[in-house]
């Protein structure tokens, strides 16, 4: 486990993350393991305060939805530098899950898997196949036995 906070100017391209298994328009060369960004975060007493008020006037706590925001965006970034430093340019499977650890304090995680991958083969591309067109194929092929 190294210390992947530390190389904060490197990381995986946003557009390189799904939450799919494939990224479309590439295909994996090497799978490099699971990678994660890890956040902790409480509410300062000013927060805690300005939430409350906003609370009693009612929808959305801006105060609280903006911390959200940062922490997940901190722990999606964190991930995408774990999986530079793994030798990835792209990550698959991408998720969130968040734990409250104590009353208002929740850890951010975010995680995925890094994946090596390159551009696919612009003539290797087949296009889906319609279930009225597999029964014409069929019946040609049958008709040439």
């Amino acid at each position: 486990m190294g210390n992947y906070a530390a190389s904060a100017g490197r990381m995986v391209a946003h557009n390189m993350v799904t939450t799919q298994f494939e990224l479309d328009g590439f295909k994996v060369v090497r799978t490099l393991g699971v990678v994660r960004g890890i956040t902790v975060r409480s509410r300062s007493i000013f927060g805690t305060i300005g939430a409350g008020l906003q609370t009693l006037v009612g929808g959305n706590i801006t105060l609280l939805t903006n911390l959200c925001e940062r922490t997940r965006a901190e722990a999606f970034d964190l991930m995408l530098q774990h999986a530079a430093e793994m030798g990835g340019n792209a990550v698959v499977g991408a998720r969130y899950d968040a734990t409250e650890v104590m009353q208002g304090v929740t850890e951010v995680l975010a995680y995925g898997t890094a994946v090596f991958v390159e551009a696919a083969k612009k003539g290797s591309c087949q296009l889906p196949v319609l279930s009225s067109q597999v029964s014409e194929l069929s019946d040609e092929r049958t008709a040439q036995l």
